[in-house]
């Protein structure tokens, strides 16, 4: 299943990217803010209008742009850990992952108490095949009572922990996740993949008719509802999924999977 990416996000804490729809974000600081701040020097302000730049070219995928004001904006303040926590992201977006690392830890090195920070490096290890050491950032970010979004930290931690197939743990992770957050459509389809594997049917169908009401009809979502949907014997409800299926993503490869009958790959 194609699970989607959580991270965290603010201005006065820029450690994430809205890297899907409906990722939620901490309060941003606002240029006047910014300008008007009595305890920061004229450098420190510099810095933080060329990294709220820098988010703006990020969001509209023009890296280049963003790098060299995250360049500009650490001539000015070369201690702003939130420019290195942002080049990273910038550089994982751009596939330079050693880059990207350096950048994470030098983020964590000057505010090591940034649950953010912690957050975001554990989903790039576990996005770079080091699920098992990832989770120790994410509990690093759960552990810390400045941690405004704790569901991000807790549905990252539930699918890494899939990744490595400890299910105990993924569930665990979800269920507290879900409990912060019932909306959030990756700890959903998270937890339907989960009891559908346990062959918990009626538990898989309730998390994944929450990601369907979200009108989320990716198609993974939708091959999963069939497949959950035949397990129940409930062939009106695969049959109108495999229409939507069909006409929302027929050239797919759950599609595919659906017309030679691979209910069971």
């Amino acid at each position: 299943m194609k699970l989607r990416l959580f991270f965290s996000w603010s201005m006065s804490c820029i450690a994430a990217a809205l890297l899907i729809a409906g990722c939620a974000s901490s309060p941003e600081m606002h240029r006047e803010e910014i300008l008007t701040s009595s305890d920061q020097t004229d450098n420190q302000k510099r810095a933080r209008i060329r990294l709220q730049l820098a988010v703006g070219y990020y969001q509209q995928g023009q890296m280049s742009v963003a790098l060299d004001e995250i360049k500009q904006a650490l001539q000015a303040d070369p201690n702003l850990a939130e420019a290195y926590s942002m080049r990273a992201l910038i550089y994982m977006n751009m596939g330079e992952n050693r880059l990207a690392e350096d950048n994470f830890l030098q983020a964590i090195r000057l505010s090591p108490s940034t649950p953010d920070f912690s957050n975001n490096y554990g989903w790039f290890l576990c996005q770079t095949g080091r699920e098992r050491q990832s989770i120790t950032y994410f509990e690093a970010a759960l552990k810390s009572r400045a941690y405004q979004s704790p569901a991000k930290a807790l549905t990252n931690a539930g699918i890494c922990s899939l990744k490595v197939k400890d299910l105990n743990a993924a569930e665990r992770y979800l269920a507290q996740s879900f409990q912060y957050d019932p909306g959030n459509p990756s700890t959903n389809s998270s937890l339907g993949k989960i009891y559908y594997d346990r062959g918990d049917y009626e538990r898989a169908r309730f998390y994944i008719g929450l990601v369907m009401k979200a009108d989320i009809m990716a198609a993974d979502v939708l091959w999963l509802g069939i497949k959950i949907e035949r397990k129940r014997g409930d062939r009106a409800a695969e049959t109108s999924l495999a229409t939507q299926l069909r006409r929302r993503h027929g050239s797919s490869a759950e599609y595919a999977a659906y017309q030679r009958g691979a209910f069971d790959e």
